[in-house]
């Protein structure tokens, strides 16, 4: 017997998950009658959100990734700790 469920959910977040269904090639009702059965079998739900770089992180990586194709700060590779230390040392 089937049942029918009504959800309030933000129209980016319906829109989104018709779309990955589609992109998987099953309705969307497959999708979400797969996460209440995994919901029902396994007792627990797992939320995890995307990691966001803050902007001054971002600036960060940028300039680092400046530096490795530029060259510049960049020491190494040391076969060992001492050859690190030796360097180290010697600036």
């Amino acid at each position: 017997m089937k049942a029918t469920i009504i959800v309030r959910t933000d129209k980016d977040v319906k829109e989104g998950a018709i779309q990955l269904a589609k992109e998987m090639g099953v309705p969307l009702s497959v999708l979400v009658n797969a996460q209440l059965k995994n919901l029902i079998q396994d007792k627990q739900i797992t939320f995890s959100v995307p990691y966001k770089m803050t902007p001054y992180l971002e600036r960060l990586t940028a300039r680092v990734h400046k530096d490795i194709k530029t060259g510049r700060n960049i020491a190494g590779p040391f076969n060992s700790a001492k050859e690190a230390i030796a360097y180290l040392k010697s600036r």
